[in-house]
């Protein structure tokens, strides 16, 4: 009894977004709309072994390999219930996968990738909003879609792809 008196009062106080004010109430209204996470790119030493791990070891379905001679890299997908692993592998020494490993020998998380449904009005809004692109124009992608890349050191440290969705 004496146990049960003290988890009562130690228990935390749980507050919902519904009792505070509206979440959405704090966010600008865009003329372009974020969408779904699509994905999350690994950066890989071993592109066979990583395949391997996803595959082999974890029971997941995992994609061909793809060149993609315009970013310099690899790609392999991982397929997961809600949402993709991408594996990258540098393709040429000029790659920047290549420059990632250099500082990460044993890879790491390299970019988050979220889908939005328009890009360029997302372009012209975030470079109004002071947040640099990696390139005048969006790139196609591992998808075959147009994809923009964010630059880090505006986005909390997180390289962040934009995909046309």
């Amino acid at each position: 009894s004496g146990l049960r008196s003290r988890l009562q009062t130690a228990a935390p106080t749980v507050r919902t977004l519904s009792s505070s004010k509206s979440f959405s109430q704090n966010i600008p209204s865009c003329l372009w709309k974020l969408g779904r996470l699509n994905h999350v790119a690994i950066a890989v030493p071993d592109l066979e072994k990583a395949q391997s791990l996803y595959k082999d070891v974890l029971g997941a379905q995992v994609s061909e390999t793809v060149a993609l001679p315009e970013h310099g890299v690899y790609t392999v997908f991982v397929e997961l219930g809600n949402t993709k692993l991408e594996l990258l592998h540098p393709l040429g020494e000029k790659s920047p996968i290549a420059s990632f490993l250099q500082k990460n020998k044993t890879g790491g998380m390299h970019h988050i990738c979220i889908e939005v449904d328009d890009i360029k009005a997302a372009m012209t809004e975030l470079k109004k909003k002071k947040i640099r692109i990696l390139s005048e124009e969006p790139k196609i992608g591992a998808h075959g879609k147009p994809v923009i890349f964010l630059h880090p050191k505006d986005c909390h440290g997180v390289l962040v792809e934009l995909e046309q969705a």
